[in-house]
């Protein structure tokens, strides 16, 4: 991105670049191409942990499990 805006072609990866700048333009380059998927994955992967961490807490759990008192049209 800063190459394109400063006017110099980096289309191909050149020789005289560090290994360093190599790397970090396929990681920025790859990151571009999947950049859904990843936000995708990582969505689910933070609301599982969150969940987790929810219905672990003995408060929730009482809360999921426990069954109410007195009559109900649907009895469990």
């Amino acid at each position: 991105m800063i190459g394109r805006r400063a006017g110099t072609n980096r289309v191909g990866m050149r020789r005289d670049d560090s290994i360093l700048t190599r790397f970090v333009d396929s990681v920025f380059s790859l990151f571009r191409l999947a950049e859904f998927e990843i936000l995708f994955v990582l969505f689910f992967v933070i609301a599982y942990v969150i969940f987790k961490d929810l219905t672990a807490r003995p408060e929730y759990n009482r809360i999921l499990v426990e069954k109410p008192a007195g009559y109900d049209i649907w009895p469990f």
